[in-house]
């Protein structure tokens, strides 16, 4: 077992008027051995933790981490890259080893798997903390439960498959900013630049006109899928979030859905083991599609006394997401049968 812990409690703090922070702490788990993630449970301390993500810093990263740490003060990491001068495009070289949402307890990976976990690694935990719920100072904790490199398990791998939200302000509701464009530079003031970049790079892959893409209550991406076995999916949106539907090979006449969530919560998140795993060859695809409810904007505590906005992918709480992840084994690491 591999307990970890912020150094220093950590008091969250908005920028740039926004209302939320995300904060990255480099600590050290001291792995001398190739070891396996089998388990982890997150301890988020206080209500104002909205989610997390750990990270795993090769031995090869190491010096860049141990830059950007700061002596232990940690740093800002708004986006999908934890280390500062990375893009999403590199996500891959800091991969997840788990994630934390509010409704996860203890998460054990799928029988017969487990996530890589090599001898001289690092550890960044990205944690979002939403203001609109506190501001008290914060020391979260994670557990990993880990067994020896030689145990006979197959690695775990993760894809992230994401969808642009473009949701319009609900009909009878008004502001400067149901605007999108004027929404879009509100999301760069106070998430960086980077930020409209990732929005306009979802919309172009997703095949929408980048300037104006068609809002409305559902979003829908289509993307290569893993070429392997998919064991587990998951589910994430923020507030106003109502469905997803993820689909293997939509449109064509081997179409699969894997997985149909019509009652989401946010404060019940969860991941689901596929009762069958599910094989994929080179050319499949998967199609993400969510739904969600913009009048909950004026309705939930959180955010009714917010102003009201045309609602696109961001990192804030008010902001929201659509995006699956998928768990799979890799065919070049499918056990013989």
């Amino acid at each position: 077992m591999v307990s970890l812990q912020s150094p220093n409690p950590y008091t969250p703090s908005a920028q740039a008027g926004g209302t939320d922070d995300y904060h990255c702490t480099l600590v050290d788990p001291h792995v001398t051995t190739d070891s396996t993630i089998v388990s982890s449970q997150f301890f988020p301390e206080s209500p104002e933790v909205h989610h997390a993500i750990l990270f795993l810093v090769p031995p090869s990263l190491a010096s860049q981490a141990n830059l950007a740490n700061d002596v232990g003060k940690g740093w800002t990491c708004f986006g999908e890259s934890p280390l500062p001068g990375t893009s999403f495009a590199q996500v891959s070289n800091t991969p997840w080893l788990s994630a934390w949402a509010p409704g996860h307890g203890l998460d054990t990976v799928p029988a017969g798997t487990g996530v890589p976990f090599p001898a001289g690694s690092l550890v960044v935990m990205q944690i979002h903390y939403n203001l609109l719920v506190g501001d008290k100072p914060v020391r979260s904790k994670l557990v990993l439960h880990t067994v020896p490199a030689s145990t006979n398990l197959t690695p775990l791998h993760l894809d992230l498959l994401p969808a642009a939200p473009d949701i319009p302000c609900p009909t009878g509701v008004t502001g400067p900013l149901c605007d999108r464009a004027a929404s879009l530079a509100d999301t760069g003031q106070r998430f960086g630049h980077d930020a409209i970049q990732f929005v306009n790079f979802l919309e172009q892959f997703c095949g929408r006109n980048v300037a104006d893409p068609p809002g409305g209550d559902t979003t829908s991406c289509t993307w290569p899928a893993p070429t392997g076995t998919i064991v587990r999916l998951t589910a994430h949106m923020h507030l106003l979030g109502r469905g997803m539907k993820i689909v293997l090979d939509a449109g064509t006449p081997n179409e699969k859905t894997l997985l149909d969530v019509t009652n989401y919560n946010f404060d019940y998140q969860r991941s689901y083991n596929l009762a069958t795993p599910v094989n994929t060859k080179s050319g499949d695809t998967i199609s993400v599609t969510c739904t969600y409810d913009p009048t909950l904007r004026q309705q939930l505590p959180q955010l009714r006394k917010l102003a009201p906005r045309y609602v696109t992918w961001g990192d804030g709480s008010s902001d929201e997401m659509c995006l699956a992840l998928v768990n799979y084994i890799s065919t070049s690491n499918a056990p013989s049968l």
